[in-house]
């Protein structure tokens, strides 16, 4: 028996696929694992031991080794070249290849010549290194002014 067909019927019609629904199924999975990913990143649980040690003390004549904005080394308030690094920590530290150096630098120097400032204290023998920085102050502001009453 043949099936009668009626002129406004469609056979192609119940052949599309809806994908309504296939989107939003994939939207909402999307809306999961952006919710869940973040909750995936690892976590270990550590208990680090509290330490009853007292901070070490400042030295009482730290040698402070200072990049200028031009790349410029001093040591303490004097200027030194690169090449005369080696013999003028020698005598700054007396010959104590223990003692810490604090290395300052200006804002402006990149990397890659700080790097090489403390590769020149390491093969001089100084492993010793401490970074110095501004605390309590925002990147850009200038220290405040002092006066005196």
């Amino acid at each position: 028996m043949r099936r009668i067909q009626h002129a406004d019927e469609n056979p192609h019609e119940a052949s599309e696929i809806n994908v309504t629904p296939f989107i939003d199924v994939m939207l909402v999975l999307l809306v999961i694992f952006m919710v869940t990913a973040p909750l995936t990143t690892v976590n270990v649980p550590v208990d680090l031991p509290s330490s009853t040690e007292k901070p070490t003390p400042r030295p009482e004549n730290p040698v402070f080794l200072t990049v200028k904005a031009d790349h410029a080394l001093a040591l303490g308030e004097d200027s030194i070249s690169a090449e005369n690094l080696p013999q003028a920590l020698e005598t700054a530290t007396k010959g104590n290849k223990d003692e810490r150096i604090f290395l300052r630098a200006d804002k402006t120097v990149d990397y890659g010549t700080l790097m090489g400032v403390m590769d020149k204290l390491r093969s001089a023998g100084y492993l010793k290194v401490a970074l110095v920085n501004l605390q309590g102050q925002e990147e850009g502001s200038a220290p405040a002014a002092k006066t005196e009453p």
